[in-house]
């Protein structure tokens, strides 16, 4: 498996050429290569579904906040919690929005694991704003592959003829 694209390089069965399979996204499998499979629903699914998510986890913060309320602990640590929460979500929408164009740095990723479940409702709705338009990865992996496949072709294309006797130009 190739690290880089996640393509892998198969044999298929009774001699059948091989080559790079797409790499999965999450709720897709492979359908966002063909656009099958259901492709329209599960984009449908994956959008109402992270709208509903996000907003009951707007409800759950709410709850959070009437807590901080009732238990009397001033101004100031109500909007330090609020300005926690937006800021985190403001970065956390960022990062997975950019994520879906680009593979993000692993060490990055992991120093910013915190923030990013802090920020959990901006990454709901960058994932439903992205799924929108397209399966959320589908721009980055659709690249990857048919770079991965024009490489496949490139490597396995043949040369018509023996180079040993080819001409040379006197």
């Amino acid at each position: 498996m190739s690290d880089e694209t996640g393509t892998q390089d198969t044999a298929g069965s009774q001699g059948a050429p091989t080559g790079p399979r797409p790499e999965p996204l999450r709720f897709f499998g492979i359908a966002w290569v063909n656009h099958d499979d259901g492709y329209t629903l599960r984009r449908i699914g994956v959008a109402v579904g992270s709208l509903a998510t996000a907003g009951a986890s707007c409800l759950v913060l709410r709850f959070a906040f009437q807590g901080l309320q009732l238990a009397d602990t001033g101004a100031f640590v109500s909007v330090l919690v609020v300005a926690m929460f937006a800021i985190c979500s403001a970065l956390a929408f960022r990062h997975t929005w950019d994520a879906f164009s680009k593979r993000p740095d692993l060490d990055r990723q992991a120093s910013l694991r915190g923030l990013l479940a802090i920020g959990f409702v901006g990454s709901l709705l960058a994932y439903f704003f992205r799924s929108l338009t397209e399966a959320p990865g589908e721009k980055l992996r659709r690249e990857e592959y048919e770079e991965a496949l024009k490489q496949h072709e490139k490597r396995t294309s043949r040369r018509t003829g023996n180079p040993r006797k080819k001409r040379r130009r006197s």
